[in-house]
């Protein structure tokens, strides 16, 4: 059966309901006032929203915590007040200010007033935890903090940056995970050893959002319960299960069966096998997610310019696509998705054997060499590794793969510990710099820089695009900025130690009595409250 998604740009990124008309039937047996979800969670490192940086860690947190700023899913380019009611940038363009929403609550009962926004800035800055940066580079430091973000007042907030930039970049940068508002009279009580209460709430939550955490059990649940005073309405569940169940083909069973509500993370194999139930339907929405490898340029051979133009080759993108990811991926070769200002559309690489003996032989390796990848061991990561391993192979390149848990690939990613790895980047903000800063900057190559951008990360030394992407971010002409970024993408592309193969079309299914779930632009806003069955 032919499956249509409807491709989303940036401004229509709302679910789109595919329905199969099919026969068979799904009766939930779940309990009718709880959602439970069959989803790989097994990324989850820290429910923290200042440490918080993995797909399945942020998703939750977006469910619990406000932020002072959210964005219209249909129209990204539309800014809307969560926490602030309304703000404004003074002529200098420096100087933000912030008034809060009147009567909110956190679940605590404790009133949300400017004095925890400024205090949620501070603790996520000084715990300096990986989502850290987004706050960073807006020139706030342990030296300023008290100066540059501070509430005058319970409803105001000021906050002044380092230096003029574009106003929508500051503000979508509010809207990331990592600017979630903590209840900081909670907070405060549960520090220890001056840790900013970052031991609680790894497993605890001190929010204002739709949810409360009830429990996280790591690679095997986090359930979360409505709170009944949430300002923007209750949501219409009393309560949502996560569970990790990492294998599509037991996610599609269990869909089917009536033991979960939703399946997030089926491949093309349970997509198409699911048109033998006609009561199953089929969300999907494009993400900004992209899949790539990342050489390590720590590696001498991988840091060879020859090799990696030759690995971009030897990936066989539209194999890949159609017999492995058709239906939840399409090729995406730059770092910036489709939808975003100045998102390049150009695929110039495919499988081509003959130019990468050429260039492997041009490179000094004439007959490969070997070199590891760690895996995060779920579909599709693993599927996708071993048929890299394969078409690499025809050129000689011998490719040991090392599989892993989500946190034992990504920690061993952080740490600069690998040779090759493959996974996904999100985007934590809907502007073009939160890809082009990860992908094309880094300042400071050494152990110690506090700036672990991608780049970094593959040990990507690069002083002179850094500056061209941190010149892109001052331009406040739309059109101007857009060309900058496409220029620096089509370098990237060309010399950078990036494969970048893939978009995310993220696919939810369910049976056709539910429905209300919310596939945000981005694996932040994926949301919960809506859902009734």
């Amino acid at each position: 059966m032919k499956l249509s998604t409807k491709i989303l740009t940036g401004t229509m990124l709302a679910g789109v309901s595919l329905a199969f008309a099919l026969t068979g039937a799904v009766q939930a047996a779940t309990p009718k006032d709880t959602v439970v979800m069959a989803k790989q969670i097994d990324d989850i490192i820290s429910l923290d929203p200042a440490e918080s940086f993995e797909f399945s860690g942020s998703e939750a947190v977006g469910n619990i915590y406000d932020r002072l700023l959210t964005y219209d899913f249909k129209d990204v380019s539309k800014i809307k007040g969560q926490i602030a009611e309304s703000w404004a940038v003074a002529e200098d363009g420096l100087t933000y200010t912030f008034k809060i929403r009147k009567g909110m609550k956190f679940h605590s009962g404790n009133p949300v007033t400017a004095e925890d926004a400024a205090y949620s800035i501070h603790r996520a800055v000084l715990l300096n935890k990986s989502p850290a940066f987004i706050l960073q580079q807006f020139g706030f430091n342990k030296d300023n903090l008290a100066d540059r973000v501070r509430a005058p007042d319970a409803e105001t907030l000021i906050i002044r940056v380092d230096k003029p930039v574009a106003p929508t970049f500051f503000y979508y940068c509010l809207t990331a995970s990592v600017a979630s508002v903590v209840d900081s009279k909670l907070v405060k009580t549960k520090e220890v050893n001056g840790d900013f209460g970052n031991e609680f709430l790894k497993t605890n939550s001190a929010a204002s959002g739709a949810y409360v955490l009830r429990s996280w059990k790591a690679k095997e649940s986090y359930t979360l319960d409505a709170f009944d005073g949430y300002w923007a309405g209750k949501a219409k569940n009393k309560r949502v299960v996560v569970r990790h169940i990492a294998e599509a083909a037991t996610q599609r069973l269990m869909l089917e069966k009536g033991d979960v509500d939703y399946a997030r993370n089926l491949e093309k194999d349970q997509i198409i096998g699911l048109a033998s139930n006609k009561s199953v339907v089929l969300d999907s929405g494009v993400k900004g997610s992209l899949m790539y490898l990342g050489l390590n340029q720590k590696n001498p051979i991988l840091a060879k310019p020859e090799v990696r133009q030759a690995l971009k080759m030897l990936v066989d993108y539209k194999s890949i696509e159609e017999n492995i990811l058709k239906g939840t991926r399409v090729t995406h070769q730059a770092f910036l998705p489709t939808g975003f200002l100045g998102a390049l559309n150009d695929n110039p690489y495919s499988f081509d054997l003959a130019k990468a003996k050429e260039l492997l032989a041009k490179a000094g390796h004439p007959d490969g060499f070997s070199v590891t990848m760690d895996v995060r061991n779920v579909s599709p990561y693993a599927d996708v590794a071993q048929a890299v391993q394969a078409s690499w192979a025809k050129a000689g390149v011998k490719l040991e793969l090392i599989p892993g848990d989500g946190k034992q690939t990504l920690t061993k990613y952080r740490a600069r510990n690998h040779d090759i790895y493959i996974g996904d980047w999100g985007p934590d903000y809907q502007d073009p710099h939160t890809n082009a800063e990860t992908f094309a900057i880094n300042l400071d190559n050494s152990d110690t820089t506090k700036s672990k951008t991608l780049a970094w990360r593959n040990s990507w030394d690069i002083p002179a695009m850094s500056k061209k992407t941190l010149a892109a971010v001052e331009e406040r002409d739309p059109a101007k900025r857009a060309q900058i970024y496409l220029d620096i993408q089509k370098e990237h592309q060309a010399s950078s130690p990036f494969v970048v193969m893939f978009q995310q079309i993220e696919v939810a299914a369910h049976p056709a009595n539910v429905k209300g779930f919310i596939i945000g632009p981005s694996f932040d806003v994926n949301l919960y409250s809506q859902i009734t069955k």
